[in-house]
């Protein structure tokens, strides 16, 4: 018997010399992490972005050395934004590829499907590309999000937007899924402390590439102010519609419009169109040098130009890199949650506020600025304002 378990210890003891952890997705050398994006659907023009914007960040970190010596590995599975295929991608990266983590993956219902895949293997859902509050309530363990909400977002502005155009009918089109849910919610919740209501609520299928009635119906009801509960070509389809028939209101859009491929699609129709947003987009000759430093850096890796979504990769790894170093040389789940439990993220060069997370707080930051297009690109044309108290 001693010799047994003199002999158990001398092979523990090789195992940790050389480097072999029990923690999954992390070695002496490597930390994996997974992230599900939409590659091939109709968001996949976000997906490319946000995952060349983790890319960047990723080859920067090995140029420093990477995290106590360890460099990252990004595994990305294509949910087609279905979320049947992300549930599915969810479990080949946690199963089969066993990463450490999944980071920035896109979509409200993508992942909302995969997360309790991912928890059953104790595996944190870090920093998802969406706005929804399923990404940090309820409280769990395995949550982080940075993303000031659609519902705070829409909550908080359009009362201001409303009080500022001398709004009387106000209306809204949203995707009828749990993303435009948020929109309406949020819309219906931000009226309310004015004691209004949508004068005409419109919905459409996720998919969807005609809206004639949807803008007829509300051209009918005299909406003065649209909110918009859309992404990329449904806002420009809304849009586009509204004005080939007269139909010009106030737009008021989520963060989830807030992209450059709206008014490079949609072209000078989509002038005035407003909508909530944290991270700035970074045009290459913006007055600010960093912004301006950090454009150009990523136009000359990928050959072509920086968005708001490449902005999110690039800065939900710079949120993971702080947390894995925080954590230590003995990374795990555990230790990273209690690394991000006390965490500040400073604000960065794209403008978004300083985020702050504790043991009870999941959720970095809820504060939300106006963007408008204004001669084909995005200005910023509110300051930061924090949501209502519920």
């Amino acid at each position: 018997m001693i010799n047994l378990a003199r002999a158990v210890g001398i092979a523990l003891l090789s195992l940790s010399s050389m480097g072999v952890s029990a923690q999954q997705g992390v070695t002496k050398t490597e930390i994996t992490l997974g992230s599900i994006q939409d590659l091939s659907g109709p968001l996949a023009g976000y997906g490319k972005q946000i995952r060349m914007g983790m890319l960047l960040r990723i080859d920067e970190l090995h140029e420093q050395g990477g995290v106590q010596g360890r460099k990252i590995k990004l595994l990305v599975e294509d949910s087609g934004y279905d979320p049947r295929k992300a549930a599915l991608a969810a479990q080949k990266l946690v199963n089969q590829d066993k990463v450490f983590m999944v980071v920035g993956s896109l979509g409200t219902a993508q992942n909302i499907a995969a997360m309790p895949i991912q928890f059953e293997k104790n595996v944190i859902n870090f920093f998802p590309v969406t706005a929804a509050r399923e990404m940090y309530e309820p409280f769990h363990r395995l949550k982080y999000s940075y993303a000031a909400t659609y519902f705070d977002g829409i909550r908080g502005s359009l009362p201001n937007l409303v009080k500022e155009k001398g709004s009387k009918k106000v209306c809204i089109m949203y995707q009828d899924d749990e993303f435009g849910l948020e929109v309406l919610r949020g819309g219906e919740a931000g009226l309310k402390t004015m004691g209004m209501e949508f004068a005409e609520k419109t919905s459409y299928k996720r998919g969807a590439t005609d809206f004639s009635s949807q803008v007829a119906k509300m051209k009918a009801a005299s909406c003065d102010l649209v909110v918009l509960g859309t992404i990329i070509r449904e806002t420009i389809g809304a849009i586009a519609e509204s004005r080939k028939t007269g139909f010009n209101p106030v737009f008021l859009g989520s963060s989830a419009a807030y992209t450059d491929l709206i008014h490079k699609l949609g072209g000078k129709a989509m002038d005035g169109l407003y909508a909530t947003m944290t991270t700035q987009h970074p045009y290459l000759d913006e007055a600010t040098q960093p912004l301006r430093f950090w454009a150009n850096k990523y136009k000359t890796k990928f050959n072509e130009d920086p968005t708001t979504f490449s902005a999110y990769g690039y800065t939900l790894i710079d949120a993971f890199i702080r947390g894995a170093q925080k954590a230590g040389a003995n990374l795990t789940t555990d230790t990273f949650i209690k690394a991000m439990d006390t965490m500040t993220i400073p604000a960065d060069i794209f403008g978004a506020p300083e985020a702050t997370f504790s043991p009870t707080k999941r959720l970095g930051n809820d504060m939300m600025r106006l963007s408008q297009i204004q001669d084909g690109r995005w200005k910023v044309v509110s300051g930061y304002v924090k949501p209502p108290a519920n």
